[in-house]
């Protein structure tokens, strides 16, 4: 162990009284500087603007260090031009200047000349660790409650990729005397490593293999703030091999040794690098450590509940339709990137199984057709297949596909069909910009198969809302449309609907939607109603306006009436009968989620709505979720017309101005259980077009939801959200960040010079 400090202290030497080194090191010190000025810069600027700007100012740490431009990221992407500077003479000079000789007769081992400067080169990489250390450190006065864990995970990346670097940088110095050629070939190297993850992804075996020994991206776990043994075992693996490869190099040059016993030492050390890889990189033998703050790269606690009580493999099967828009996810050189999505889960349950089946059939988008005319299934799939480079013998032909399922019900779409105990369902891709099921819809599907799920029903038979049609009115969007990822059908419930024409309500339903009833109830349908809301069933009642005694019957034992007029709020952008009541903190606590929402005065969208009133003369508590603006709205008890001239306020006519509920929430307690009731005088915001609509930021996807997850007592959605991050403020002014550039960019970077430039004079006259 002396010999290889002292190797590693004479070469630390070597490096220091050399100009590249510091230079080097003066580079990497400035570039640092820029980065993380630059990137604070742009989120100081967001945080002196205020208003809509402010609203990105979370989970700082990450945007100032992680992000593509944060400074970590950047940094990580320039590392591999500095370290081929340096390890390009580690062996290369040896052997170029005849030292080599020298040492090979000396009374020192190989391994401990190859240890020795594979030392050096530690320190030094720590040194430039020490330098992004510092920015960390300034990270962590300049961003209140910056990320601590975050941090310093990132930092041990970066270490350790830069010790990989080094390793494989000495290795290439051992196979030539060229310096330049060593650093060129290490560059080289690096790109090999970058690029081979890449290569032969539709083979199973060597996809695994590649993507193993694939550098790019090693990082990012550990960048964000997971520590994984995988990755650490991964640069321990790559400093193995070309450590042992390089002992293996020069231990050549002293012994002649047949070439079948050298070629056999390299694959030894390759053979029993990837196997210890392999291994350590099995799902269960994997170790995690979540070092964020908001353990933001572990599944929620409600999740993790879910998965635990699963005492059973868990098998999923991807069904791949090549006809289909999202075939490209699904190619075998996407199989790693699937893995991925599914690697938390794994963390918990390493006894998933996966499958994958592809076909071909016909989808819901006729366009392939149009634009292929004439064109049979089979002929279009030779088309696609010869496009998409893949051999269509692997692809099921239709009739075998619906022989062994039918995928029809689900429009041929690319899913994924979950199976436990027996039991089984569907998790599907949707049509947004994240495609692939986050976690709330992943730990949905996995519950479905755990036990029964809160139905939902939809009072049907007197023209009410439907939840089966697509028209602006209706509710297919938020109830059953599968491609929709926060339909109801996606979140954890089961949707139908009713008449109680011929039967009475259930009772093991989580709740009864009544949605704009057309056509006064009749007699025993009402009295059913009233028995469902004495018996303690949970409800929700959306009326019109216009249409206020059609319900107002069955409102009056709540104590809730809806108003006679219309709720009007003219805007300069908006048809006078749009209006935009604001959350109250009582609908902020019907979830979490809203409850942010709610924080941040956000406010639904009522096309034509009616405003309530309620009496405290009844059994229910009764709370607000939704009131006008006082200010700008009133009820209108005239005729409203909303195409000619403008609404005014006619006090003669009975106009009535204030503050208006449009939304209450009842509750009591009815044998142990607390009954839930949720009254609006608007049947439109959980309509299709309102679902839809994109001119103004409404909360009614989320106030929805919450209403439905209200009358499932919390059961669904799965509440997936982690602690609000804390890293929210920027500690700097304009003339604070003013002075940090000067000391990084100006003051640090001189200093060093200064003193590397000494050091090398002083070095020079002796």
């Amino acid at each position: 162990m002396k010999k290889i400090i002292r190797i590693a202290q004479l070469e630390l030497n070597t490096l220091f009284y050399s100009p590249i080194a510091w230079f080097l090191l003066i580079v990497f010190l400035f570039q640092c500087g820029m980065a993380y000025t630059g990137s604070i810069e742009n989120w100081l600027t967001s945080q002196l603007l205020g208003g809509a700007y402010a609203r990105s100012l979370s989970f700082l740490t990450q945007k100032v260090f992680v992000i593509p431009g944060g400074t970590f990221s950047s940094m990580t992407g320039k590392l591999y031009l500095y370290l081929p500077l340096l390890t390009m003479g580690l062996v290369s000079r040896e052997i170029s200047s005849g030292t080599i000789r020298l040492l090979y007769s000396s009374p020192i081992k190989v391994r401990e000349i190859i240890f020795g400067k594979f030392l050096a080169m530690m320190v030094y990489s720590l040194l430039l660790t020490l330098i992004l250390g510092f920015f960390v450190v300034a990270g962590l006065f300049n961003i209140q409650f910056a990320d601590y864990g975050m941090l310093l995970s990132g930092l041990l990346g970066v270490y350790l990729l830069l010790c990989a670097y080094s390793a494989i940088g000495l290795f290439m110095s051992c196979l030539t005397s060229y310096q330049v050629v060593a650093a060129l070939s290490t560059l080289v190297l690096l790109g090999a490593l970058s690029y081979i993850g890449t290569l032969w992804q539709d083979i199973d075996f060597v996809r695994d293999l590649t993507y193993f020994l694939s550098i790019s991206g090693r990082t990012e776990n550990m960048l964000g703030g997971l520590i994984t043994t995988r990755d650490i075992l991964y640069f321990g693996v790559i400093i193995y091999i070309f450590l042992g490869m390089s002992i293996l190099k020069l231990q050549a040059g002293r012994e002649s040794k047949p070439v079948l016993i050298k070629v056999g030492r390299y694959a030894g050390i390759i053979v029993s690098a990837l196997t210890i890889g392999y291994l350590g990189s099995r799902p269960g033998a994997i170790g995690y450590l979540d070092t964020t703050a908001t353990k933001s790269k572990t599944l929620a606690p409600a999740a993790q509940k879910i998965i635990k009580e699963m005492d059973g493999p868990l098998e999923v099967t991807s069904y791949i339709n090549l006809l289909e828009n999202h075939f490209w996810y699904g190619l075998p050189a996407q199989r790693n990137a699937d893995m991925a999505r599914w690697e938390q889960y794994l963390r918990f349950k390493p006894d998933i199984k996966f499958s994958y089946v592809y076909y071909y059939d016909s989808t819901s988008d006729r366009s392939i057709f149009k634009y292929n005319p004439g064109m049979s299934l089979r002929a279009l799939a030779e088309r696609y297949s010869k496009t998409s480079k893949v051999d269509l013998d692997r692809f099921r032909t239709p009739a075998e596909i619906r022989q062994m399922i039918d995928l029809r019900p689900e429009d041929n779409r690319y899913v994924m069909q979950l199976k436990y105990k027996g039991k089984s369902t569907f998790l599907r891709l949707f049509d947004d910009m994240i495609v692939f099921p986050t976690e709330t819809e992943t730990s949905a599907a996995l519950k479905r198969m755990m036990g029964d799920l809160p139905r939902i029903a939809f009072l049907e038979g007197d023209l009410e809302r439907s939840i089966d049609k697509i028209g602006d009115r209706d509710y297919m969007t938020l109830t059953s449309q599968k491609t929709f990822r926060y339909a109801l059908v996606n979140q954890g419930f089961d949707v139908e609907t009713i008449s109680l024409k011929d039967s009475s309500v259930p009772s093991d339903i989580a709740g009864l939607v009544i949605a704009d009833p057309r056509i006064n109830f009749d007699t025993a349908v009402l009295t059913k109603l009233q028995q469902y809301i004495d018996k303690g069933g949970n409800l929700l009642i959306a009326g019109e306006p216009g249409k206020q005694a059609l319900l107002n019957p069955l409102l009056q034992k709540l104590g809730v009436q809806i108003m006679d007029g219309t709720i009007v709020q003219p805007s300069k952008q908006y048809a006078p009968d749009l209006v935009l009541p604001y959350l109250t903190n009582a609908a902020g606590s019907l979830s979490r989620a809203l409850g942010v929402t709610a924080e941040d005065s956000a406010r639904l969208s009522m096309p034509g709505v009616a405003g309530l009133r309620y009496s405290g003369k009844s059994d229910f508590a009764v709370s607000p979720l939704a009131v006008t603006d006082g200010k700008l709205s009133w009820n209108k008890k005239g005729r409203l017309v909303t195409d000619s001239a403008d609404v005014v306020y006619s006090p003669g006519e009975g106009d009535e101005k204030g503050s208006f509920p449009l939304a209450l929430r009842l509750t009591r307690m009815v044998g142990g259980r607390e009954q839930r009731i949720v009254v609006a005088g608007d049947a439109d915001f959980l309509s299709n077009a309102e679902l839809s609509r994109r001119n103004v930021r409404t909360a009614n996807f989320s106030f929805n939801t919450a209403v439905f997850g209200w009358f499932s007592y919390g059961a669904f959605p799965i509440d997936s959200s982690r602690p609000r991050s804390r890293d929210t403020h920027i500690n700097l002014t304009d003339k604070g960040l003013a002075a940090l550039k000067v000391l990084f960019l100006g003051v640090l970077p001189g200093l060093l010079l200064i003193f590397g430039t000494v050091l090398l004079i002083r070095r020079k006259r002796k």
